[in-house]
Formats: structure tokens, C-alpha cells, sequence
């Protein structure tokens, strides 16, 4: 400990600093003790899916072109359906993000006529284009697909009557985001999830549910897939990904409809047939791999940061004795300068780019500036060290990330020491 001190005062952390974190440490073990079961479980479970799928050293070959019979490719997907418990999945590095996979799955199994609902409120923001919520070309809505949305309820529940009124014989798709996105709501967990799609379900079994998982992945043991979920999506550059897929995506579930994201990823008639590697296999099979024990590490990372700022009475959501169902920690400091200042710690701790300062600024599909601190390997890989916010009322920030807990707790340390130099939080 003494030797950890040290190297933090060289590298800028004050003596106080270092000792507020370190007494808020001390309370955390019990639960650091419940993450580390839950990361020997998942890390179990994806390796008897790589067992079972018989993965080999010839998976990692690189393929070009077409791409036709690719087995690392063949080989990955049947390992996340095994992991994710879904009959078919599509893990690809032609998805570039996590918004693409779910415009992928959205437009692959909506048609012309049909409604798509948010039963959990306003989707993340990338999202509203993606649907035409805000007009954009090629949205959902340009091709004839109708969007209706029901809010949860002040305390976060879910609205059940409303939710039932909504449901109408043209909705043909429910997209259930886990995440709060840019909210101040809770994280859904995977148990919350299955009960809202059982009460749908039991309305219109024919009702494809779909769930965006970004961020929450081995944050339980279970996934949404294991509740009824029909399609599971999310990024390889966030948790999946274990900071080591330099890109893509993955959609998991029912095998129709996974079919028909595929189509709609490459073209129709030719579907997962094609889609080279390109040499990112060997990436893509570790990073997963690794996954379990990065997402460990970052929960450790995000419960840590919770503490220290609701010690400090900052609104932190979820606060520092709830129950994690993603990575997110949001800490809500009500002024544009608090957001920037805990950037800009979160920056300085980085391993890449740590001498820049982070600046709000006019990013795509975002209808205000934001500001990101990202010192990453890939860029925007957010299961590493990161934080960001939109510079609007409450003016919150939203820190994730940490390949490892050791870096994790640097960055929330190096964030208050910016606020303290600010002149902004005094400890």
C-alpha cells in the first residue's frame, strides 16, 4: 500500500486524496468479494462454450473477400449462442458499433406497416436517428415503420396499463434498453427484463422482444436471453469485447430473427454466407475470453466511484449499496464545469493521450455537445477507461470502463483530484 501511495503522489494524486480512497476501499471488500464469484462463473461458462464449439488454433486464421466458410467466424457465433443460451448469433467486425447492430437487428425484422415500442422510455440518444425519433436518412420512419414509446413510471418502474394499451396489432417489435444511456433512471436487471416480457408475451406471443445489452454483459450470471429475450445486442468495444476487439458487434437470440439481421447486414440472398475476418479473429475469441474478469474489474471500478461521490453528496445513480446491472456509474454534479473537470481527471489517468484535455464538442447523432475522455487502445472503447456526458441539464457524467480494478481506481482518484483543484469539491 505504502508503495502504491507513492507512485500515485508522483504522478499527481495529493496524500488526502489518496487517503479518502483508500478509506472508502476498506468497506468495499464484502461486495468485491460477490463480483469476483460472479466473474468465476462467467468465465466458466464462456470457457465450456469454446469447449463445446471445439475451438482450435485454426480459428484464428485470417480470411478475405467473401469470407465463405470462415470457421473462426462459424466457430465465435456458436460459442456467444452457447454463452448467451440463443440458438443462432452474428459476431461480426463488418457491425461498427453498438448503435449499428441495433439498427441492423431493428431494420432486419421491421417492415413497412409495422410499430416498434419503448416500453422503458426515451431510447439512448444515437437511437432517435435510428428510429426517426429526430428525422435522419435512411431512418425506420423513412421506410414506413411507426415508433411508440411509454415512459416508466417516476420511480422507475414499469408502467403495466400503458404498456398494455400500447401494444396494438401493428407492433411488431419491443426494444428494451438495459442501460440508462444518458438518464438518471436505474439499470433494468436481467430479472426485471424477463418479467416485462412475460407480461408481453402473454399479451402477443408473436411480439419479437428485443434487448440492448450494451454494457451489461457478465455483469449477473444470467443474460436476457436466458428470460425470454428473443434478440440480445450489443458492441464488441464495450464488454464482450474485453479491450481487445478493436471492432464490431453481436446480435444473439431466436435463429429467424438473427437470420434476418444477416440479410440485412450484407444483402439479401447471400446473408451470414459472407463477411471476411480479416484477421481479427485471434482478438475476438481472447477478448472474449478475457471479458468476465474486465467486466469484474470495471463493476469494482464503477462501486468504488460511487462511494467516493455520494461521501461528498453528489446524486450518484445507482447509489453505493444498490445492486449493478451494467458498468455505468452516473454521478450527477449539476454544473457544465463539474462534468468537465472529472473528464479531464479520467483523461489524465489514461494510459493513451494523457496529455490532452478533453473538450465538449458537436458529436454525430448527439442533439447537444459532449464531452468524452477516452485515453484508449481502441478508439472509443468504452469497457476501457472512460467517461463522458452531455453538456445539458442535470449535468451529469458517465464513467465506465477499466481493463483492470488497479486502473479503475486511479481514474475515479485522479477525477477528484481535479475537482479539488478546481475548487470544487473539498474533502
Amino acid at each position: 500500500m505504502k508503495k502504491g501511495k507513492m507512485i500515485c503522489e508522483e504522478m499527481g494524486i495529493s496524500p488526502k486524496v489518496y487517503e479518502f480512497g483508500a478509506e472508502i476501499e476498506k468497506g468495499l471488500k464484502e461486495r468485491f468479494d460477490a463480483i469476483d464469484e460472479t466473474v468465476e462463473y462467467n468465465q466458466l461458462k464462456v470457457l465450456s462454450g469454446m469447449q463445446k464449439a471445439k475451438v482450435e488454433a485454426a480459428c484464428f486464421a485470417a480470411t478475405s473477400g467473401y469470407g465463405y466458410d470462415d470457421q473462426g467466424r462459424d466457430k465465435l457465433e456458436e460459442v456467444y449462442a452457447h454463452v448467451f443460451r440463443g440458438e443462432s448469433a452474428l459476431v461480426r467486425p463488418q457491425i461498427a458499433c453498438g448503435t449499428h447492430a441495433l439498427a441492423v437487428a431493428l431494420s432486419g425484422n421491421l417492415r413497412p406497416g409495422d410499430e416498434l415500442l419503448s416500453p422503458v422510455g426515451k431510447p439512448y440518444d444515437t437511437l432517435e436517428e435510428v428510429i426517426g425519433i429526430r428525422p435522419s436518412k435512411g431512418s425506420l420512419a423513412e421506410y414506413g415503420v411507426t415508433y411508440r414509446q411509454v415512459d416508466l413510471l417516476e420511480n422507475g418502474s414499469f408502467d403495466y396499463p400503458a404498456i398494455e394499451k400500447a401494444l396494438n396489432e401493428k407492433t411488431r417489435l419491443v426494444t428494451i434498453q438495459r442501460s440508462k444511456g444518458y438518464q438518471t433512471r436505474p439499470t433494468l436487471s436481467v430479472s426485471r427484463i424477463g418479467e416485462l416480457i412475460a407480461f408481453i408475451k402473454e399479451r402477443r406471443p408473436d411480439v419479437i422482444c428485443m434487448v440492448d445489452n450494451c454494457y451489461g454483459e457478465f455483469v449477473e450470471t444470467i443474460e436476457p436471453t436466458e428470460v425470454g429475450a428473443d434478440l440480445c445486442v450489443g458492441s464488441l468495444i464495450k464488454n464482450p469485447g474485453g479491450g481487445l476487439a478493436p471492432i464490431g458487434g453481436y446480435i444473439v437470440g431466436k435463429k429467424e430473427y438473427v437470420e434476418n439481421a444477416a440479410y440485412r447486414l450484407t444483402s439479401p440472398g447471400l446473408g451470414r454466407e459472407v463477411g471476411a475476418s480479416l484477421g481479427v479473429m485471434t482478438s475476438f475469441y481472447q477478448g472474449f475470453f478475457l471479458a468476465p474478469t474486465v467486466v469484474g474489474g470495471a463493476l469494482k471500478g464503477a462501486i468504488f466511484a460511487a462511494n467516493i461521490y455520494e461521501k461528498l453528496g453528489f446524486s450518484v445513480i445507482p447509489n453505493s449499496t444498490e445492486s449493478r446491472h451494467d458498468i455505468i456509474q452516473a454521478v450527477t454534479f449539476g454544473t457544465p464545469q463539474g462534468v468537465i473537470e472529472f473528464c479531464k481527471g479520467i483523461q489524465a489517468a489514461a494510459p493513451v493521450d494523457s496529455f490532452v484535455t478533453p473538450e465538449p464538442w458537436a458529436m454525430p447523432g448527439y442533439d447537444s455537445d459532449v464531452i468524452m475522455a477516452a485515453g484508449a487502445f481502441v478508439q472509443g472503447s468504452s469497457i476501457e477507461l472512460s467517461a463522458d456526458g452531455p453538456m445539458k441539464p442535470p449535468y451529469a457524467v458517465y464513467f465506465q470502463g477499466g481493463l483492470t480494478w488497479q486502473h479503475a481506481k486511479f481514474g475515479i482518484l485522479m477525477s477528484l483530484q481535479k475537482l479539488v483543484d478546481a475548487g470544487l469539491v473539498t474533502i
